[in-house]
């Protein structure tokens, strides 16, 4: 073993390996977390008699936060200790799922979950945060972080069939009580394997900040699901919009006045993090806008129970673990370029065979996840290389907390945008017959509720529902395509055997 392996933050192979399976169960809790509400939550909203604008909050409370809070913490990581944060964040965390699991009352539930986003955002940045730290040799570090990339994946995949699976045996609390048994061993394992901190008192926390972009995300948030709305109300777009233009400006302004912003945007002059932050968020938006509006239309559609449901939108998690790992034991050879650009390259063929089988076969379909995810797998390993390894170690607090907004923002614009999306395109393009409830109309659930089983208004809710789908299928792979094309050209000087861009003490 080289010398500097035998440095690796003083821990054995074995104590290196283990903080990573320790970072891993917090991770999977999080991500988990983002996706385990999509079966459970016509249940919990039955059961607590939550309104549509409650429910919407049940969902969203959870990311927005989270985003909100995940700079802020990844720079308050740099100052106390990236350990102690993970601690904070688990402990708080598993308090707010026990708050959660026993909500009486869909308010509760909602002020749960915006409790668990603070647990989050205090625990993502400091999960990749920790192996910069702790693996130091760069074979080994890149590995660590593809099956970190790739339980972000799972994560979001097998929370729509954890979900399911909880509510067919227990009731709906369970998805949130599962966490605490993880947690504590979590806590036990941190205290026992995770390298000691090294905290830099001289870094500044500011609260302010991150209430600045809390409302930049929130209004952006509330201004596209208005968008989607038909007809949208213009005094909510532009209170939103507003309201969005001014937080973001307000902490931009911020940062360039601060001695020690939460952002300092100078990262972002390097071409290979700017690539990994573009790829993470791409990646998450494919991946959340796939699994929603396929679980929902095979649910609505097709009859799929909720289990059955998030089964199949598990295959896109099939297809990413092995290029995942793959991604990140061959990054030393391929570089970024293949790996990124290639990837995402790859996720848009198969979200146009994902299209394409709707119609022409169900196998088809499922092979169509497989291949993007074995696309997005690959982007997702090595996006958070190229993100942490091309910033300064004293950096690395920041650097993950940008990575953990993008892969926040990609997901919730893709529940925002195309959920919004397909709505939009299934209220203008349905021809319901003659004397049809106005309800239908507005969405298929409506239809189902309102149309009593009667079948021409079934079939046509069904065929303007399956036009939405495959309207979002194509934004998806424009989206993804255009992806491709920016992170070669950004990477195309960073080939094999390339290596970070700022060394350690730049």
């Amino acid at each position: 073993m080289s010398a500097v392996g035998t440095r690796d933050a003083g821990l054995t192979a074995a104590r290196r390996w283990g903080v990573l399976v320790t970072i891993g169960a917090g991770l999977l809790l999080i991500t988990l977390d983002n996706s385990i509400l999509y079966t459970a939550l016509p249940t919990l909203t039955e059961e607590l008699g939550a309104s549509g604008a409650q429910s919407l909050w049940i969902i969203n409370a959870y990311p927005l936060v989270m985003a909100g809070l995940l700079l802020g913490s990844g720079t308050l990581g740099d100052r106390v200790g990236h350990r102690r944060m993970f601690l904070i964040g688990l402990v708080v965390f598993g308090v707010a799922s026990l708050v959660a699991a026993f909500a009486p009352s869909a308010g509760l539930l909602i002020a749960a979950r915006a409790l668990l986003a603070v647990g989050a955002a205090a625990m993502m940045p400091a999960t990749l945060a920790l192996i910069r730290v702790t693996f130091l040799v760069e074979r080994e570090r890149n590995l660590a972080i593809a099956v970190w990339g790739s339980l972000s994946v799972v994560g979001m995949a097998l929370g729509p069939i954890a979900g399911g699976a909880l509510l067919k045996a227990f009731w709906w609390g369970s998805v949130f009580l599962v966490n605490v048994p993880v947690v504590i061993v979590a806590v036990v394992a941190v205290l026992s394997l995770a390298p000691r901190d090294q905290p830099d008192p001289g870094k500044t926390w500011d609260l302010l900040s991150s209430v600045q972009v809390m409302a930049g995300l929130v209004g952006a948030v509330f201004t596209i699901k208005e968008l989607g709305h038909r007809p949208p109300n213009p005094a909510v777009v532009a209170v939103a919009a507003i309201t969005s233009i001014i937080g973001f400006r307000l902490f931009v302004r911020r940062q360039q006045r601060l001695a020690h912003p939460l952002i300092d945007f100078a990262i972002f002059r390097n071409p290979a993090f700017t690539a990994g932050v573009l790829a993470a968020g791409l990646s998450m938006f494919a991946v959340g806008g796939l699994q929603l509006v396929t679980t929902q239309r095979f649910q609505l559609v097709e009859g799929f129970t909720p289990l059955a449901a998030g089964l199949l939108v598990a295959a896109a998690a099939l297809g990413s673990l092995p290029t995942a790992l793959l991604g990140g034991a061959f990054l030393h050879r391929t570089g970024l370029r293949p790996m990124i650009a290639g990837g995402l390259a790859l996720a848009t063929g198969g979200v146009v065979l994902v299209a394409v089988g709707l119609s022409a076969g169900f196998a088809l379909l499922v092979f169509g996840l497989v291949v993007t995810g074995a696309g997005l797998g690959s982007v997702m390993a090595v996006a958070s290389t190229a993100i942490v390894g091309n910033v300064p170690a004293r950096r690395a607090g920041m650097a993950s907390s940008v990575e953990e907004v993008s892969y926040e923002l990609g997901s919730v614009i893709a529940v925002a945008m195309l959920g919004s999306l397909v709505t939009f395109v299934y209220a203008t393009t349905v021809r319901l017959p003659a004397g049809a409830p106005a309800a239908a109309r507005e969405s298929l659930p409506d239809a189902h509720a309102s149309g009593a089983g009667n079948p021409a208004i079934l079939e046509a809710a069904n065929a303007a529902y399956d036009t939405g789908y495959l309207v979002t299928m194509a934004v998806i792979a424009v989206v993804l395509a255009a992806g491709a094309a920016v992170t070669a050209r950004l990477l195309r000087h960073h080939g094999p055997a390339s290596v970070s861009a700022l060394r350690p003490g730049h």
